[in-house]
């Protein structure tokens, strides 16, 4: 990673200090860049094709990026990563609305079929991902989907995807990586949960009327009387529900839960609203979320783990904006790689795994790692 404000200096760095680890012709590499660079990412593309000659480029724009055991938010920064991995697909997507779904450009179904995993780089304001993602749980859904929406920039045009040595500012990016790649993914909600695991015995969509024969509000009423002073004080702040994945499992702990915010709430019928569909017999469980619980979150998710390097994708409001300090899931994702192989960038929306399919997050940190012993 390069801090240096001038992106054909920043380019030079990574780009020089790439060239000493790996060599000429990695297989892929991953590009980053702050939003002091955008209007300089289509040289800073080139540069790195030309000099690198990856198998595979892609990259994208961040309000904050990640390098090795650092964050880098709101000043100029420029963070590239490579690997040899073997052959990669480099991709770049369009998404089509169809009658009930969306169809993707860019993509061969034969490649899809014989990929493991699909690392997408996201433009918010052009690219369903939501539906991409649904598309893809639904015709390959072995395919597990992690990273993250560019944040350089909410509106059109605000942020540049990178394929080779080109650059297009809307739809997606991505590299598809084949199972025998030593990937593995870390998703963390950066939440607690409260109370125990009930059913929900009724419900209607996005809307939970009843928790175990009870309404959902008698439920949370008897949660919060059950609490002590600090914890009350969290689930003041924010209350989220967290929905099992997988219900074949016979306990449910961190990692199970597919954490979504409790947006809303009705005395009168004792319901409350959430941002999910929630059917009638899932389990689901009340969380918390605040920097301790994200901090505990993480660090028991990486417990034990060990990497050659990463990828992170961090919600924007994690950073200073939750921990008050910085770096702080750059360092903890940092224990567990052997050297500083670490990039990625802060999103407007991460993606990753959940038990067996993929779903978009917030306030999630997503992480891919890589084995180096395949």
């Amino acid at each position: 990673m390069s801090e240096h404000p001038s992106a054909a200096d920043a380019t030079a760095e990574v780009v020089g200090h790439l060239l000493d680890v790996l060599g000429p012709g990695p297989d892929v590499v991953l590009l980053f860049a702050s939003s002091a660079h955008v209007p300089h990412l289509a040289a800073i593309a080139t540069t790195v094709e030309h000099i690198l000659r990856p198998g595979a480029l892609i990259g994208t724009s961040a309000t904050a990026i990640v390098g090795g055991a650092r964050e880098i938010e709101g000043e100029p920064a420029l963070s590239i990563w490579g690997a040899r991995l073997g052959p990669v697909d480099a991709v770049r997507l369009d998404a089509v609305r169809t009658a009930d779904s969306v169809a993707l450009r860019g993509v061969q179904p034969e490649q899809l079929a014989r990929a493991a995993t699909l690392i997408l780089l996201a433009d918010p304001s052009s690219f369903p991902v939501d539906d991409v993602i649904d598309t893809l749980a639904r015709d390959h859904p072995h395919l597990v989907v992690v990273g993250g929406m560019a944040s350089a920039g909410f509106g059109p045009g605000a942020n540049g995807f990178v394929l080779h040595g080109e650059v297009r500012s809307d739809g997606a990016v991505g590299v598809l990586l084949g199972p025998d790649q030593g990937v593995t993914t870390v998703v963390s909600q950066g939440c607690r949960p409260i109370g125990e695991p009930l059913v929900v015995t009724r419900a209607d969509r996005n809307v939970v009327h009843e928790i175990a024969g009870r309404p959902a509000l008698d439920r949370l009423d008897a949660l919060f009387a059950s609490l002590g002073p600090d914890e009350r004080e969290l689930l003041r702040g924010g209350l989220h529900l967290g929905r099992v994945i997988d219900e074949h499992q016979a306990d449910f702990g961190r990692g199970d839960f597919l954490v979504r915010n409790v947006t809303g709430a009705d005395r009168d019928t004792g319901s409350i609203m959430i941002g999910d569909v929630v059917e009638v017999g899932a389990t689901v469980q009340f969380h918390v979320r605040d920097a301790a619980a994200a901090d505990e979150d993480l660090r028991l998710l990486l417990a034990g783990r060990e990497a050659a390097s990463a990828l992170v994708f961090t919600c924007n409001g994690r950073g200073i904006r939750l921990f008050h300090e910085p770096d702080h899931d750059a360092e903890l994702v940092d224990l567990v790689v052997r050297g500083d192989a670490i990039a990625g960038m802060f999103c407007a929306g991460e993606i990753g795994p959940v038990g067996a399919r993929s779903f978009m997050h917030g306030f999630t940190a997503s992480i891919v790692l890589f084995d180096d012993n395949r």
